[in-house]
């Protein structure tokens, strides 16, 4: 017997220090859903604007959250502190929260931030993004390389 498939978006919000600020998904309205071991609560969000390719595409990607008490609480604090975003696309069961698979993870910084009365859009940059180098797996803080404009075209050897 075949059952319905969906995708979700799980999302952590973290600080350049590793501390965990907040565990969101976009898929099961209303509800707590687990992932890796953790607890994501319902926000309703979108991601977009996401080209993964070796180099980047030195393009922020986008995450749209509605302008509400729930998101503009952290949000700015989000942009100045520059959190760090995880992003990870799923298809899930609809019938069974703990049914996923992990279809591609997406990690990056908090780079700008704005909004108008209806949403609130946080722009992302990875590492490739800003760097547009083979550095896998890795990510070069702003303690180890200085400030790096989003749109350098910087050589790692």
């Amino acid at each position: 017997m075949s059952h319905e498939i969906a995708f979700a978006q799980y999302l952590t919000f973290r600080t350049e220090s590793g501390n965990v600020q907040y565990h969101f998904q976009n898929y099961w309205v209303n509800e707590d859903a687990p992932y890796e071991g953790s607890t994501y609560g319902f926000m309703p969000f979108a991601f977009s604007g996401l080209t993964v390719a070796k180099t980047g595409d030195n393009q922020p990607a986008t995450l749209v959250f509605p302008n509400n008490s729930l998101s503009r609480g952290w949000a700015e604090t989000a942009v100045v502190e520059r959190w760090i975003a995880k992003v990870s696309t799923v298809v899930v069961n609809p019938d069974d929260k703990t049914d996923y698979t992990a279809i591609s993870t997406y990690e990056s910084q908090i780079v700008s931030g704005n909004w108008d009365t209806t949403k609130l859009e946080l722009q992302t940059a990875s590492v490739l993004d800003a760097v547009g180098s083979d550095v896998p797996r890795k990510r070069l803080t702003k303690r180890l390389v200085g400030n790096l404009p989003v749109t350098a075209s910087v050589r790692v050897q």
